[in-house]
C-alpha cells in the first residue's frame, strides 16, 4: 500500500472513531431528519425523478430506517456521494448511513472502521459493451479500452481479471455513473464495466437499450448493503433490523396493503405480532416506539415490494430475483428470527 492510500485509510478511520463518540439515534431524533448517504444517480437504486424526489431499491431502505426511528419515512436528507466521498462522508459524520450499492469487504470492514449491517443485493461485477462490437466473453476484451469507477471494487477486480487471463487493457477512470454513460455512449471506452444490477440499470435509460449487451461473465462477489461508522452498536442494530424487518415481512406475507389489517388483528403467528410491535418488546429493546418494524414496512412495503417496484422484472431495469430470492425460494434472502 502506498503512504498516500495508507494516510487515506487513516484518515477516514479517525474521522469515523471521532464521529461514533456521540450517538447517532440522538443525533438523529434531535435533528429530525435521518442524513443518509446514497449513490449520485442510479436509476432503479437511488435517482430524483422529474419532482427531485429520490426513488430507488436504496432509497427505500433511507426511508425505511427514517420510518423506524422518527415515524416518518419522508423525514430524510438524501446526500449524493461518489465512490470516492461516500467513505469520507460516513467516517465523518455528514451522513448517518450510506445505501450505495456499496460491496462489504474486509478492508473496509477492519481497516476504514466501518459496519455492514446486511445485505439488500447479491450482485457481482459485469460488462456491458455494444452489439456493434462483436464480443460475447470478457476473455475477448484484449486491448479495450474499459470504463471504471475509480475509489471501487470494481476497479480492482477489473486489473485481476486481465491479469489472471493474461489479457491487456486501458482504463478510463470516471468519478459517476453519469460520467460512465456518458463516456461509454460517446465511444470514449468500447467496454463499460461495474456490477450487474447498475449496468441493467444503465443500460435501461439508453435511447436503444436493445444495442448493448451484457457478456456472460460474472467476474467477482459483490454483496451490497448498508453500512454504518463502528463505535456506535445500538445505531448499528437499528440499521440492521430495519433492513431485516423488510425481508422477515416478506417472508410471513406482510405486505404494505395487508399490514394495518394485520396489526389491528393481533392474532395468528407470534412471529408477525412481534414484529409488528402488538406484543413483545422489541421496538424498546432498540429505544424504539413498538411500531417501529410496522412503520418502516408500511414505507413502501417488504423487501419483495420494495424490489418488484424499484428494480424487478416488470421495471425497465427488469432484474430477476435470482440469488435475491427469499432463502424459502432457494435464494440468498434471510433474516434472523425476531424474538
Amino acid at each position: 500500500m502506498n503512504k498516500s492510500v495508507l494516510f487515506g485509510a487513516m484518515t477516514v478511520a479517525s474521522l469515523a472513531a471521532g464521529a461514533a463518540a456521540a450517538g447517532t439515534l440522538e443525533d438523529v431524533q434531535a435533528r429530525g431528519k435521518l442524513n443518509c448517504g446514497v449513490t449520485t444517480g442510479l436509476v432503479g437504486f437511488a435517482a430524483p425523478d422529474a419532482n427531485g424526489e429520490w426513488k430507488g431499491f436504496d432509497v427505500a431502505v433511507c426511508r425505511a430506517v427514517a420510518a423506524a426511528v422518527l415515524g416518518d419515512g419522508n423525514a430524510v436528507e438524501f446526500v449524493p456521494t461518489t465512490g470516492k466521498t461516500r467513505f469520507t462522508a460516513l467516517a465523518s459524520g455528514e451522513i448517518d448511513m450510506l445505501a450505495r450499492n456499496t460491496t462489504w469487504t474486509l478492508s473496509r470492514d477492519v481497516d476504514l472502521k466501518f459496519t455492514f449491517v446486511g445485505v439488500n443485493y447479491y450482485d457481482g461485477q459485469g460488462f456491458m459493451a455494444p452489439k456493434e462490437l462483436g464480443v460475447s466473453s470478457a476473455k475477448d476484451l484484449d486491448g479495450a479500452t474499459v470504463c471504471i469507477q475509480t475509489g471501487t471494487t470494481t476497479e480492482l477486480n477489473l486489473a485481476d481479471f486481465f491479469r489472471a487471463n493474461n489479457i491487456s487493457y486501458e482504463p478510463v477512470p470516471i468519478e459517476t455513473n453519469a460520467e460512465a454513460q456518458q463516456q461509454y455512449l460517446a465511444g470514449a471506452c468500447d467496454v463499460f464495466t461495474t456490477d450487474a444490477s447498475g449496468l441493467a440499470a444503465t443500460r435501461a435509460t439508453f435511447e436503444n437499450p436493445q444495442d448493448h449487451v451484457l457478456l456472460s461473465e460474472i467476474v467477482s462477489k459483490e454483496p451490497l448493503g448498508p453500512l454504518v461508522r463502528h463505535g456506535d452498536n445500538e445505531w448499528g442494530d437499528i440499521v440492521r433490523w430495519t433492513l431485516n424487518a423488510l425481508i422477515t415481512a416478506e417472508e410471513l406475507g406482510v405486505t404494505s396493503a395487508n399490514i394495518a389489517e394485520m396489526s389491528a388483528s393481533a392474532g395468528g403467528n407470534p412471529e408477525i405480532n412481534r414484529l409488528l410491535g402488538t406484543e413483545g418488546t422489541l421496538g424498546e429493546m432498540l429505544g424504539l416506539s413498538a411500531t417501529w418494524a410496522k412503520d418502516a414496512i408500511a414505507v413502501s412495503g417488504n423487501y419483495g415490494e420494495v424490489f418488484e417496484q424499484n428494480i424487478g422484472e416488470s421495471t425497465p431495469i427488469g432484474l430477476a430475483r435470482g440469488l435475491n430470492a427469499q432463502w424459502t425460494d432457494g435464494g440468498l434472502i434471510y433474516s434472523p428470527p425476531f424474538r
